[in-house]
């Protein structure tokens, strides 16, 4: 295999891989194989939404429940067998939104690059667009609620619908929280694109922060995950002993993969090719 590097992007709650095609396309013309596999979590089969076109998620709740993290992380994990244990590729993991604790649950310490040698393949580093950097031993849910008991953190853009013990939530006022930086027409286009997920319980157990190189894009813009939140996630994360997340810019909202496509595409390829091995 080629000393290049294969990228996998690991999507976001509520996403579908629709919204990231023109950002797979831009890696594409520059020589950049890229994968976006649909996750159980939103993935409107799995959700049992009904008609795509009319989601109902008043349906009831699939007799599993709802799709959780762990579940995603399986779709990312097999994908990575395939590619560095398959095809012995370098992988730099992209993980936006949510998608950022999905990749650091998958990038376990078999598929790491300098853990492989001598063979080829394996992870390189992970690039998180404004995501969620989960501390080990904490779920998405867990990480962002109250410790001491006191009221639910619930984020605009969230509507319940109750099954049951089971919970399943999906978005409204999309175009505006998850899109902004789109003209009207184009953000309506992508918040159709939307679907729903179950609160994410997921616990992580893997702690990639010490064992890859890892960069953040802090999105200066964004209405659905602070930039001052998104600035204190990595500080915490810097203070531990063995981790240095890399921080850039951008002058985007949620979807800089659409809004600093440009500036995304050249971030990446620096920051996969600085970390070759």
């Amino acid at each position: 295999m080629s000393p290049g590097f294969a990228i996998v992007l690991v999507h976001g709650s509520y996403h579908t891989p629709k919204p990231y095609a023109p950002f797979i396309q831009s890696l594409k013309e520059a020589g950049i194989v890229a994968f976006c596999p649909q996750l159980p979590s939103s993935d409107p089969i799995k959700l049992q939404l009904g008609d795509s076109s009319t989601p109902d998620y008043d349906q009831a709740a699939p007799k599993s429940g709802f799709p959780q993290p762990a579940d995603d992380v399986k779709v990312i994990e097999e994908l990575l067998e395939n590619l560095i244990c398959g095809q012995g590729r370098n992988v730099l993991l992209l993980g936006h939104s949510a998608g950022g604790f999905t990749a650091s649950a998958a990038a376990l310490p078999k598929f790491l690059a300098k853990n492989r040698k001598p063979k080829m393949g394996g992870v390189i580093g992970i690039y998180y667009i404004c995501a969620f950097l989960v501390p080990v031993g904490e779920s998405i849910n867990s990480f962002f609620q109250p410790k001491d008991g006191s009221d639910p953190i619930i984020p605009p853009y969230c509507k319940f619908h109750q099954h049951g013990t089971d919970v399943l939530v999906s978005t409204i006022n999309g175009a505006k929280f998850f899109f902004n930086g789109l003209d009207e027409e184009q953000a309506e286009i992508y918040e159709n694109t939307l679907t729903a997920t179950a609160i994410p319980t997921t616990v992580l157990t893997n702690d990639a922060y010490t064992s890859l190189p890892c960069a953040y894009l802090v999105t200066e813009d964004d209405l659905a995950l602070d930039p001052k939140y998104q600035e204190g996630m990595v500080a915490l994360h810097n203070q531990r002993e063995g981790v240095d997340i890399k921080v850039s810019r951008a002058k985007s909202g949620h979807s800089p993969h659409l809004t600093w496509k440009e500036g995304l595409l050249e971030d990446v390829l620096r920051f996969g090719n600085e970390n070759l091995r």
